[in-house]
């Protein structure tokens, strides 16, 4: 529910009135808690607000915030905990137990297969079909995962512990726990004794024909069983797991003399997003220390991952900012901006800008650049930098937010206030409404007659006692008009980013100046992905002229690119035939100058 991230509609402080009403629910739901509990959990003098927020797919979710973390969430009138209100209350859910490696999966939202769920020796929780449960991981009795039973546990067993679990809502990890203060679970002693978990680990082992291990302190051995059971039983995991990780673990393998095996198992002994985390690290210092110029700033963060730290990746490897633990590069520079070794600002939603960077920070100046990167190398680097430096122009889809007064033609389709929306759906929806309230006009076809509902949301007042029938283009032209309008951009190498309203169009201007002077200004072009700093010093070469940034007027965080004379031919040239960006984007072309013929 919360693997991607939520928009938030609305952020307020709760009243009185529905504080209590909270606690009475809390209390209804959770019989388990004491009323010393639920007075704790929802506090009377304490700060609690409520969010309104709508989830990726469009679901309307309410969120209870109490000391900045979320310590409820309320679906379809149904209260779920958070994992920070079960890290306070580890026993208020009936418990399953996981491996550790899972966890991961379940942040990236998976559900929870059977394979993967340990069966203690006592025996599984007792718990029907909906109920809702608590997941962990072996070792430590902390949830990181909240979700609902798919079947009793008779049903589990009966299936052979084959088959999905459970429909897992929220866990650590994802966009819900970053919401809060991003604190790490506890450390909870299992109820279940050290002794009790070894004999079921050498059950296990007996099973598939090994001696169980022999018996030392009980945390070292514990640990051995988890890291021998991840290996051996990976073929009943893979299921959970993935088949790709479970060919990344045959393929590490040790296989050659002692030293290259001591080299590998080092290795192997990070996971694949330990690695990726560590590849990150090495590109970022690598490309600052050697790449980035304090003449480059400001530098796009698109560009530096596409141009300065994909250079710097050693042969072989790709990074791949999905399969580390950051999942965005938006949080990766944002975690070292909180080391202070560079300081990144946004520009606009989605576009963010690198504005300075510490070159004295110690990490960068201890970082040593990999053996595989000699001077000849880079050198060969900065002669294909130019090469590197492809733009790439975004995906611009155009998209339709319901509105207030469009919810009763969109609600039978399952819709909502807020419901994001593409066109050929829209014309779907109104395909299938018209057909279903059989509306399509018996004598001529291409007319749609007008219900009530129709009425009054595609019609004027002035229009509702007139108009009976509509064309089938008029109806869903009206539809598209009274809808919100959105725009998706998906950037190259990045998550797609909707933002609200259209598109503003790049905007090309020509103003006077002193002396009858005239400059060519260009804004907007952070909103398409474009370096504005490249930009002037992409035309600067080709035109010869001076070319400025300056503070866009009217705007926060954006810049204009200014340069001597009327240059939008030029300009028109590069920005349609190099980048490729379509001409409905750009506006101003028709100010180019009219080329005469010379005398």
């Amino acid at each position: 529910m919360f693997a991607r991230a939520f928009r938030v509609r609305a952020n307020t402080s709760i009243k009185g009135s529905d504080r209590r009403k909270l606690r009475s629910d809390v209390a209804a739901a959770f019989p388990s808690l004491s009323t010393e509990q639920v007075a704790e959990l929802v506090p009377n003098k304490e700060e609690l607000n409520v969010i309104k927020i709508y989830s990726h797919k469009g679901e309307a979710i309410t969120v209870y915030m109490n000391h900045r973390n979320p310590i409820l969430f309320e679906a379809e009138k149904v209260l779920y905990p958070t994992v920070y209100t079960l890290w306070v209350y580890p026993d208020l859910l009936p418990a399953f137990a996981t491996w550790p490696p899972v966890l991961q999966k379940l942040a990236g939202g998976a559900d929870l297969m059977l394979p993967g769920v340990v069966v203690p020796p006592s025996g599984l929780p007792q718990v029907t079909r909906g109920t809702l449960c608590a997941v962990t991981l072996l070792g430590n009795r902390a949830p990181v995962a909240v979700g609902v039973a798919t079947m009793s546990t008779e049903e589990m067993l009966a299936a052979g512990m084959k088959g999905k679990g459970f429909a897992v809502l929220h866990t650590h990890l994802d966009h819900l726990w970053e919401y809060g203060d991003k604190s790490s679970p506890p450390t909870l002693a299992p109820l279940v004794t050290d002794s009790a978990a070894m004999e079921s680990a050498g059950d296990e082992e007996e099973l598939q024909g090994k001696e169980p291990g022999s018996s030392c302190s009980p945390e070292p051995e514990q640990h051995m069983d988890i890291r021998d059971l991840s290996l051996r039983d990976r073929d009943t995991c893979a299921e959970v797991l993935g088949k790709e990780e479970l060919h990344e673990n045959r393929a590490a393998e040790p296989a050659e003399d002692a030293s290259t095996q001591e080299q590998q198992e080092a290795e192997d002994s990070r996971t694949p997003q330990e690695q990726m985390d560590a590849l990150f690290h090495q590109c970022f210092f690598h490309a600052l220390k050697c790449r980035v110029k304090k003449s480059d700033l400001p530098l796009l963060t698109s560009t530096f991952l596409g141009s300065h730290m994909v250079s710097c990746c050693p042969a072989g490897k790709q990074l791949d900012i999905k399969k580390s633990s950051y999942k965005k590069f938006s949080k990766f520079l944002q975690c070292m901006q909180q080391q202070r070794i560079l300081q990144v600002k946004e520009l606009s939603k989605g576009v963010e800008s690198i504005m300075d960077v510490d070159w004295k920070h110690p990490d960068i100046k201890a970082f040593a650049v990999p053996e595989g990167f000699s001077s000849a190398s880079a050198a060969q680097d900065s002669k294909s930098e130019e090469r590197e430096q492809v733009y790439h122009a975004p995906e611009i889809i155009p998209l339709y937010g319901v509105s207030t007064k469009m919810i009763p033609l969109f609600q039978e389709s399952g819709h909502r206030k807020g419901s994001i929306l593409s066109s050929s759906e829209v014309r779907n929806i109104i395909i299938n409404y018209v057909k279903s309230n059989e509306l399509v006009d018996e004598t001529n076809k291409n007319f749609v007659k007008v219900n009530a509902i129709l009425c009054d949301c595609l019609l004027d007042k002035s229009e509702q006692d007139e108009i009976s029938h509509l064309k089938w283009d008029e109806l869903l032209s009206r539809c598209l008009e009274r809808l919100q309008p959105l725009h998706q951009v998906t950037f190259a190498g990045q998550e797609p980013v909707v933002r609200k309203g259209n598109i503003e169009p790049i905007d090309i201007s020509i103003a006077q100046r002193s002396s009858n002077k005239k400059v060519t200004i260009i804004k907007n072009l952070e909103l398409y992905g474009l370096d504005p700093q490249c930009v002037a010093n992409t035309l600067q070469q080709k035109v010869q002229a001076s070319a400025t940034i300056s503070p866009a007027p009217g705007t926060k965080d954006r810049v204009q690119v200014q340069i001597q004379g009327n240059q939008i031919h030029h300009l028109a040239k590069m920005l349609l035939e190099e980048y490729q960006l379509p001409r409905k984007y750009i506006q101003g072309l028709d100010k180019a100058p009219k080329l005469g013929r010379k005398k």
